[in-house]
């Protein structure tokens, strides 16, 4: 894996995750107690032995700069590779918010062209699944496509009229791709996750921008499997896959890693998930503390009954409190006699004491962050 770099975009549309990614990016939105959703296309890139990967940024990303730091997490600090963020590229024809992904990467192109690997593989960063792009490549190789994407026949990613779905044939390719129908007519849901030879990709940026196209996969590769130009074969990923593209995908996705045999699918025992490290004293379990089927990060406080929950870092939850079914950020409070059900808590938000807060599994409170109720 020496001849492949890695490339993540993390500039997706997120406007129906409203408040959460109002002041982040969504590749920077916290999850499963610990980690940010940028951490799992990068941990899959690491664990699959890429070691020169850049990060492709559109706008609220200061927390993300924050969390991936130099990268000395991901072992990705040497001298001659590691990781590259790559901010908004502003010109006096561009104000550095991009169109598209097509419209990111040909805002890259210099760094693209001084990259030496032969390969390139392309993720988003709102999907989460584990991934082997080591087998992804070899397979692209062995095909002789021009390009390899990833797609899933988990029924739980696909939405009405939105996502991207193709047909693939029993040869592996690809000879149809819909973007964003009411319906889709295939079963195979497109995770936007490509391999191809790097300098074919600076071709096919100058040849679609040449054009006045945006979009990677709309107005590219959906052109190229149209009129015959690319040759395009499917990689199956074989795990379990949760897209978060709205509040209420990224709390069913946060409930459903509660149990222990989905969240299996996405830690694999030698493959981690690595993610910026913070020394937190333990959390402490009070008189009157009453935990179940929960995630609970360093440096909590807990007095009351927390069931079928996800706490972040050093959140408070005062004596004699209830919070079932709820996802609480770091820093959040939980005051005395309050009751929290199906609740999502952005950072350093607060409820009352003897304050009732109930959402439903379908709909969840979402409580910004800083916000007090």
């Amino acid at each position: 894996m020496s001849d492949v770099m890695g490339l993540i975009y993390t500039g997706e549309m997120d406007t129906r995750l409203r408040e959460l990614t109002a002041m982040r990016a969504i590749a920077a939105l916290p999850i499963l107690s610990r980690y940010r959703l940028i951490d799992f296309p990068l941990s899959n890139m690491v664990n699959s032995g890429i070691r020169n990967i850049g990060i492709i940024m559109q706008r609220n990303y200061r927390s993300l700069l924050d969390h991936l730091g130099s990268g000395k997490e991901w072992d990705l600090h040497g001298k001659r590779a590691g990781l590259t963020i790559l901010p908004p590229f502003l010109t006096k024809d561009s104000v550095g918010v991009y169109e598209g992904f097509l419209d990111a990467l040909h805002s890259n192109l210099p760094y693209l062209r001084s990259m030496k690997e032969k390969y390139i593989v392309l993720t988003n960063s709102f999907m989460l699944y584990h991934a082997d792009f080591e087998d992804m490549v070899e397979e692209h190789e062995k095909s002789g496509a021009d390009i390899t994407l990833m797609y899933t026949k988990d029924k739980g990613v696909r939405r009405s009229s939105q996502g991207k779905y193709c047909e693939v044939q029993e040869d592996g390719r690809v000879t149809q791709i819909e973007v964003d129908p009411m319906i889709s007519r295939f079963d195979n849901t497109m995770l936007e996750v490509f391999c191809l030879r790097r300098e074919l990709l600076i071709s096919l940026i100058d040849l679609s921008t040449s054009r006045g196209h945006y979009h990677f996969t709309r107005q590219m590769l959906q052109t190229g499997v149209n009129d015959k130009s690319l040759n395009v074969h499917g990689y199956e990923c074989k795990s379990r896959v949760w897209a978060i593209d709205s509040v209420e995908a990224y709390y069913q996705c946060s409930m459903e890693l509660l149990d222990p045999d989905a969240r299996a699918s996405l830690f694999p025992n030698n493959e981690p998930i690595l993610t910026k490290l913070r020394d937190e004293m333990p959390s402490r379990y009070l008189p009157g503390a009453k935990v179940s089927n929960s995630l609970i990060a360093d440096g909590c406080v807990i007095e009351g009954t927390v069931e079928n929950c996800i706490l972040f870092r050093s959140v408070r939850i005062g004596k004699d409190a209830s919070i079932r079914n709820s996802i609480v950020m770091q820093d959040g409070r939980i005051g005395p006699l309050a009751e929290v059900n199906h609740v999502i808590m952005d950072k350093q938000s607060a409820v009352r004491e003897s304050t009732r807060l109930i959402g439903a599994a379908n709909y969840p409170v979402l409580v910004s962050k800083n916000l007090t109720v």
